[in-house]
């Protein structure tokens, strides 16, 4: 005896075709505020410039109307100088008290006359022009400040002078109006971005409901077992979620028809063999008590007829569920098919006394199965040979009738009574008692007109003999 075969290795799971990652939810408000945040960061770097340009543009125009006003307060006397300063630059110190400023008259330029503090001038390379302001930046005790300067001529021509009034005042002002500016229009911005937030959360939401109902469905009806195949209804959705639910619809239609399909396989299967098989069973028990070799052989010989029905009922049953699944159609010569296959048949055609010939067109393309509608036409030469009756004729015709294809098996046999007709294509209905046959022939036959999206009919002939015939779109051309 041979020694057992080893089991081989459980093969490695293969990993989920799923991998977890960010919901949807999440994607969409990640790449909705995401862009927010960052415009609006971008936003507030903007806006602060923008504040501290206009804060500087203000500080100017506050230095040079000031430092032009204490000018004004400085009259030349012949070649001297009436200064009334004291009460202007009390009056401009107390403008802001919170604010650094710091003054200082000298003549000639860079000599001290009067002032609260000494003032550096500008850059040796600035040209400086009288009567006109010039505002450059200091430092002064390791502050930054702002500084405006303003030279005028004074005394006589052939003695002139000049003066130089410079006005200092300390950035910190600059920086107090960008961030009050900053405070003005980012906190209403703020706020809105935080509405706009909210209102997308819930938008996103809202929007992604459908999604929510029609995973509420797929997981009530994965709890039913599959016992639940029915469309998916959504009567409120968006398109794509209506396309994603009519793709599901599909599949579930294919699924629930391909679950008929192997009920109905199984029910037939068990139906149908559970005769044959008791029947082989029983002719099997009496064999074994059977001493008489003549006996014997008879019962082996029932035996060997029940296993050949049986057989031959598993290969219909076979043929019959293997035919219900989609077919993929390729161009082929119909009547050359069909010459082929009659021709297979002509030596037990001959054995059975059956002239057996082929009518129709040399070539003629379609659109087909080439496994399938040569089996389809077995079956049907097959039922002619064995209930036609021996010196009977029975042709295969092919002809083309506008947009449909004609493949059709003719006998001069007994043929059917008409109210018989109508049930030919059922399952295991069969007109004739004879042995050999189980029903299922002509239903593989019907099955395989509808895989091509045609039809099977089946009508008398005058004055006897039947006709089965297999309508079929012509399809693609060659």
């Amino acid at each position: 005896m041979n020694a057992a075969t080893p089991l081989a290795p459980a093969a490695p799971a293969s990993p989920h075709p799923l991998q977890g990652g960010l919901s949807l939810k999440r994607q969409l408000l990640l790449w909705l505020l995401l862009p927010q945040l960052v415009l609006f960061l971008v936003g507030g770097a903007l806006a602060y410039r923008i504040a501290l340009s206009y804060a500087e543009k203000a500080i100017d125009q506050s230095l040079t109307q000031s430092v032009r006003s204490l000018a004004r307060q400085v009259k030349p006397i012949g070649s001297g100088l009436l200064v009334d300063f004291p009460k202007a630059a009390q009056d401009i110190l107390e403008q802001d008290p919170k604010d650094r400023v710091s003054y200082m008259v000298s003549s000639p330029p860079g000599r001290f006359l009067l002032g609260n503090g000494k003032l550096p001038g500008p850059n040796a390379s600035v040209r400086i022009e009288a009567n006109t302001t010039l505002l450059y930046n200091v430092a002064i005790d390791g502050k930054p400040m702002r500084v405006a300067l303003l030279e005028v001529n004074y005394g006589e021509d052939a003695s002139p002078q000049r003066l130089r009034v410079q006005l200092a005042k300390s950035l910190a002002v600059q920086e107090r109006l960008t961030t009050e500016l900053i405070a003005d229009m980012l906190a209403p911005l703020l706020l809105l971005g935080v509405l706009l937030s909210v209102l997308v959360y819930g938008g996103i939401s809202r929007g992604l409901q459908p999604l929510t109902r029609l995973q509420a469905q797929l997981g009530d009806r994965r709890k039913q077992a599959l016992t639940d195949l029915s469309p998916i209804e959504l009567t409120q959705a968006p398109q794509e979620v209506h396309a994603l639910a009519t793709a599901l619809n599909q599949l579930l239609t294919t699924v629930q028809r391909s679950l008929g399909q192997e009920k109905r396989f199984l029910n037939d299967a068990a139906h149908q063999l559970r005769t044959p098989l008791a029947g082989l069973i029983s002719q099997t028990e009496l064999a074994l008590l059977e001493h008489d070799p003549a006996a014997l052989r008879q019962r082996l010989t029932k035996v060997l007829s029940g296993a050949q029905r049986s057989a031959h009922l598993v290969h219909q049953l076979l043929s019959l569920a293997r035919h219900e699944v989609e077919v993929n159609l390729q161009p082929l010569d119909l009547a050359a098919l069909a010459r082929e296959v009659a021709c297979d048949w002509t030596p037990r055609a001959l054995k059975a006394g059956v002239d057996l010939g082929f009518e129709g067109a040399d070539h003629l393309w379609l659109a087909g199965a080439p496994l399938l509608l040569r089996e389809a036409l077995s079956n049907l030469i097959d039922n002619a040979l064995n209930y036609a009756g021996q010196g009977c004729e029975v042709t295969v015709g092919v002809q083309a009738q506008g947009d449909l294809v004609l493949l059709e098996v003719a006998d001069n046999g007994p043929g059917l009574a008409d109210a018989d007709l109508s049930h030919v294509f059922e399952r295991f209905w069969r007109a004739s008692a004879l042995p050999g046959g189980c029903g299922l022939g002509l239903a593989i036959v019907a099955e395989i007109a509808q895989r091509h999206g045609g039809q099977a009919k089946v009508l008398n002939q005058t004055p006897h003999g039947l006709r089965v015939q297999l309508w079929l779109p012509a399809g693609a051309a060659r």
